[in-house]
């Protein structure tokens, strides 16, 4: 009966276990997003975006997101407004710290791999987003 109880606490433990660090490798890259779950459970889908994110990370953990248009000719507009951040993990999250001229904010990646990336920001909206892949007029 001890074996037993020690190998379900053993168990638990590494299933429960987050290590947010494995999210880092898959925040860069251009992302559009698929769906909002507002705090109080109403979801918005997206079907179609004329912008799209582009997030970049340093070695630092330090990078920026910026807001791009495609275009149909494979080539993107770029906005001229950047948002500058900082990753830092705390308490197993893996949080962002946003700074612009106009204000600051924090976002928490719940989840990153190689296909879907989903934020919670501080009012406890959920953004998920998929990895963006051009149009392919071929």
């Amino acid at each position: 009966m001890k074996k037993l109880v020690c190998l379900i606490f053993t168990l638990s433990m590494f299933s429960c276990s987050n290590n947010p660090e494995v999210f880092i490798p898959f925040i860069d890259g251009y992302w559009e997003i698929t769906e909002v779950t507002l705090s109080d459970g109403t979801k918005r889908d997206y079907n179609y975006n004329d912008t799209i994110d582009y997030i970049e990370v340093s070695d630092s953990l330090t990078g920026f997101r910026k807001k791009l248009k495609p275009n149909f000719v494979g080539t993107y507009e770029t906005s001229k407004s950047v948002e500058t951040f900082s990753i830092k993990i705390e308490n197993d999250s893996l949080n962002i710290y946003y700074k612009t001229p106009y204000s600051n904010w924090k976002e928490t990646i719940l989840n990153a791999n190689e296909n879907q990336l989903v934020v919670v920001n501080a009012d406890k909206n959920v953004y998920i987003y998929k990895r963006y892949e051009p149009l392919d007029l071929d």
